[in-house]
């Protein structure tokens, strides 16, 4: 993966739900192919990673989001 993908990911991984759906309607207003995505419910497995980020200690945040949005030259 390159490095400016990883950089992406990360930023995404830290920023809130808020900045995470601005961002969203960024990639559908300007990559049509990707408002063909099905949106589909978290299933369990995907619930039970969610709430070991939110009550593991070692899953926390260790860059705010803006700190990363300015570090990706977005903010």
């Amino acid at each position: 993966m390159s490095n400016i993908k990883e950089r992406i990911l990360g930023a995404v991984t830290v920023m809130s739900e808020k900045d995470a759906n601005s961002l969203w309607k960024i990639i559908i207003d300007n990559f049509s192919s990707w408002s063909d995505i099905e949106e589909i419910e978290p299933d369990k497995t995907d619930l039970d990673m969610l709430n070991e980020i939110e009550t593991n200690p070692e899953c926390k945040t260790f860059v705010s989001s803006d700190e990363a949005m300015k570090e990706l030259g977005i903010h």
